[in-house]
């Protein structure tokens, strides 16, 4: 064969024909690529959705994308850290980026019933405002939701019910300590009770209204903090800003400020995926080394032929990478189609309830909903190519290594 006809798409011929001498074994190795790159697509799509679930949780259960408290309150969440909400923060507020945003009265207290009591944090809340900023507006279960600042009523967790024996339409009483550094006290009747997830919100929180939670400790119109829903958890700095220039004095923190362990966490399962990927790689390249080496020894004698009509060596490792990545582009539709199929067969979610209570222990929840990431696909899509054609280059280096007088003689 003289070496002007080796171009491109004769190599591409022999690479095809080649791959199917031997369909089985072809076969095999294409299924071990495509279940390599199923697995690792499906597995971070299912700790991607995962870790976004936990972010979306702790974001709905009273943290919101951003928050503005008095210098001092993240330290010491006291009465006397409160701001007032001066109009220029209120008109940011308006007519910056924001879905939702309210004020909120919290402070820490104690809750009484007639047989019980427990320490609680109090949460003031504007009902309207709440919703659609945290989880608090969909969370009751029974009983009635408060709706109006002024509500006289009180929303309790169930689990808290339980500890304190009370219940719907029962009355307690909460003490904290108000602006006068003075006991405040106020009984309330409970109107509802909520649901939540992590059940340490159901035992650490109790809801009234905001006007109430003021008037009980004489605090005029100040807040504790403001609470602010964004379209995106992304991209906060443009709003952080402009809450910063509006509130000049107060402490403007994202989520990622205000839950350092959770960002941690999204950063450790970006690690862990990538672990991941290397491991299953490590694997399938074993697969596609010993194949490939497998291929070019049988076909030693007709290497050898090639280079004796003036093949040049370097044609002869073209054509073993380029049955490579043949195999390799195969694989990669195959498994990234298998994937999406998979991924969207699971889009109800993973019921793992029988495991509830030891996934609430690490803030997992009971159904794990996959979430197909672009970036990890692509990751996935990149990894494959880039280290299988790494991993091709010493079987195509053998192969364009052999002397063809020794090579053609060999049996």
């Amino acid at each position: 064969m003289p070496p002007d006809t080796a171009r491109p798409p004769l190599l591409l011929t022999l690479a095809w024909r080649n791959l199917w001498r031997h369909p089985r074994r072809t076969l095999v190795m294409l299924f071990a690529l495509v279940l390599g790159i199923w697995s690792m697509i499906v597995m971070a799509a299912l700790i991607r959705g995962s870790m976004e679930e936990q972010i979306r949780k702790e974001i709905l259960n009273l943290t919101g994308h951003v928050q503005i408290h008095a210098p001092g309150y993240r330290d010491d969440p006291a009465v006397e850290h409160r701001f007032a909400v001066t109009p220029a923060l209120a008109e940011a507020l308006r007519t910056k980026a924001a879905v939702a945003a309210s004020a909120r009265v919290r402070v820490p207290a104690v809750i009484s019933s007639e047989r019980e009591s427990a320490g609680v944090v109090l949460v003031g809340i504007d009902p309207p405002g709440e919703r659609g900023l945290s989880f608090i507006s969909k969370a009751v279960t029974d009983g009635a939701y408060l709706s109006t600042p002024d509500d006289p009523g009180l929303l309790l967790g169930r689990k808290l019910a339980e500890q304190l024996e009370t219940g719907l339409g029962r009355r307690v009483v909460l003490m904290s300590q108000d602006a006068g550094n003075q006991i405040a006290d106020r009984g309330f009747r409970v109107v509802g009770i909520f649901d939540a997830e992590p059940q340490a919100m159901e035992t650490g929180y109790v809801f009234i209204g905001l006007g109430v939670a003021q008037q009980m400790l004489k605090i005029g119109q100040d807040v504790s903090e403001v609470a602010v829903m964004t379209p995106d958890r992304k991209g906060l700095e443009g709003i952080v800003a402009s809450l910063r220039a509006a509130a000049p004095g107060e402490d403007v923190a994202p989520w990622t400020e205000l839950q350092p362990l959770l960002v941690l966490m999204e950063r450790l399962h970006n690690v862990v995926l990538l672990i991941w990927f290397a491991v299953v790689f490590t694997a399938m390249a074993f697969g596609l080394v010993n194949t490939l080496l497998m291929a070019v020894f049988e076909r030693m004698r007709e290497f050898g032929l090639f280079q004796a009509l003036g093949m040049p060596p370097r044609f002869i490792l073209g054509q073993v990478l380029v049955e490579s990545l043949i195999l390799l582009g195969i694989a990669l539709a195959l498994g990234n189609l298998t994937s999406w199929i998979s991924v969207t067969g699971l889009k109800g979610g993973i019921d793992l309830s029988m495991f509830a209570q030891g996934l609430e222990l690490v803030g997992m929840s009971p159904v794990m909903y996959p979430a197909l990431a672009a970036g990890d696909v692509a990751a996935a899509n990149i990894i494959v190519i880039v280290l299988g054609v790494l991993a091709s280059l010493y079987p195509a280096w053998r192969a364009s290594r052999y002397v063809p007088v020794e090579a053609i003689t060999r049996t």
